[in-house]
């Protein structure tokens, strides 16, 4: 269990590319030790819009890049199907490690524990307040709560635009599924779960255009 907040290592009034050079010695909690490095974020730092997952998988975490592995290139598809200019995204994650399991010379996703999404909020808060963007849209539980608090339910509220009171607000907030749920489906159900992604990132969409 973390025994603090990464609030001692985020630096005061510092801009993105010294908060991430920052990160690279959090030990905020003690998923940085077992992980092979901090994956921080990626995409514009002026973007209007902000894209928050819950952590990195096995592939983020070996190339230290958000989104680089199946999950997130199912996630750049339907991104580019909802119209969505990938140059106004910026990406990141809740957590900044890798949590797992190992099973043999596999390494097993585990999801982060409320402690850990509560060491990491300082990050995510200092990135919100400097891209400033002007939608933030959360994929998932996990990002759902570190964002919108414990009560959020993604299954009632998803693909609404809500204003919310999030770490630094009042700012707009959408929620949607997490790709790597749509990935674990099957069938009809996949191409359900995938349509309504689409769908979700559609609504964002519009909400940055009428800005």
């Amino acid at each position: 269990m973390p025994s603090s907040t990464a609030a001692s290592w985020v630096p005061p009034d510092a801009d993105l590319p010294a908060l991430r050079a920052a990160a690279v010695n959090c030990r905020g909690c003690e998923l940085w030790e077992p992980a092979t490095q901090v994956v921080f974020s990626g995409g514009s730092d002026v973007a209007r819009l902000m894209l928050v997952g819950e952590q990195p998988g096995d592939v983020e975490d070996r190339e230290g890049v958000p989104f680089v592995g199946p999950a997130g290139r199912l996630l750049q598809r339907a991104v580019d199907d909802a119209g969505i200019a990938r140059n106004d995204l910026y990406v990141t994650n809740a957590v900044k490690h890798f949590r797992f399991t190992l099973r043999g010379k596999r390494r097993i996703h585990q999801t982060p524990q409320v402690s850990h999404i509560v060491a990491c909020q300082p990050w995510l808060e200092a990135e919100i307040l400097r891209v400033d963007p002007s939608l933030v849209v959360v994929l998932g539980a996990t990002a759902a709560r570190s964002v919108l608090g414990a009560g959020f339910r993604v299954s009632k509220q998803r693909g609404q635009v809500i204003e919310a009171e999030p770490p630094v607000g009042p700012r707009r907030v959408l929620a949607t599924m997490h790709p790597s749920a749509v990935l674990r489906m099957r069938g009809e159900e996949h191409e359900q779960a995938y349509a309504d992604l689409v769908a979700d990132l559609r609504v964002a969409a519009e909400a940055i255009r009428a800005d």
